[in-house]
Order: C-alpha cells, then structure tokens, then sequence
C-alpha cells in the first residue's frame, strides 16, 4: 500500500553547484553525499517537512544517471518516489493490474538499505516511479 510521497529525485551534473544554488537562492541545505556503487550514482538529500529532494549525480559513465544527461545535459526531474509499506507486495499487486514493475524481480534497494523498485514511465502518466520501503524499527 501506498503510504505517502517520499522525494522528487533531480538529476544534476555537479552536486556541489546545485548544492550551493540551492542554498544561495532557495536558502536550502543539502545534506552529505552517499554512493550508491549499484545504481552508480552519487546522491544528496534536502530534508523538507514531509518529504525530500534527491540530488543525483552519475558516479560512473555506465550508469542510468550518465544516460539521462546525455540527453538532458543541463539535468532536471529524473524520477518521483512513493513510500510503500511492503515493496515486494505493492509491486505485485502492480504488476497484477498490468504495470511494469522494472529489474526483473531482483531485489534493488537504496543509498540507506530500504528496498525499493521502479514502475515503467508507460505505466504511471510518462513519470518514472520508485518504490521505498521504509525500515521498520
């Protein structure tokens, strides 16, 4: 089940500079810089009231993030995320009404540890979705 909008993820070419645009115009802090090695991403957090903003940088040239620059060099909306109590469950009752839940059944999970999965762009309005699932405990 669906239990609330967790972040928007922004692709960025530097996460300094948009670090400090951020900061200097919108007066908004972002948090340290983590490595996902899987995804290949370098990722950032601004932490709002109720939900986040993902900064995410490439970490590699192979990586789905290099991809979305070569195309949209300047960066921008990349993907929203939806927090789910049960990864696992949300995505099959998905993929059971006929979304495309992405990775081929692999277990995928964040810069934090939380499972997450994607859902086609096809399948949710042309946006890309993520799944997380927030650790219990």
């Amino acid at each position: 089940m669906i239990t609330g909008l967790s972040h928007v993820s922004i692709v960025v070419p530097s996460l300094e500079a948009a670090a400090k645009r951020l900061k200097e115009i919108f007066g908004l802090e972002v948090g340290a810089a983590k490595v996902n090695e899987e995804q290949g991403v370098r990722l950032a957090y601004v932490e709002l009231a109720n939900a986040r903003i993902e900064l995410m940088e490439p970490s590699r040239p192979d990586s789905p993030v290099s991809k979305f620059l070569e195309k949209n060099p300047a960066g921008g909306i990349h993907h929203f995320c939806l927090g789910v109590d049960d990864v696992s469950a949300t995505a099959a009752s998905f993929a059971k009404q006929g979304a495309r839940v992405l990775g081929e059944g692999r277990e995928q999970r964040n810069v934090h540890g939380e499972r997450i999965a994607f859902v086609h762009p096809r399948d949710f309005l042309g946006a890309l979705v993520e799944l997380e699932e927030k650790s219990k405990g």
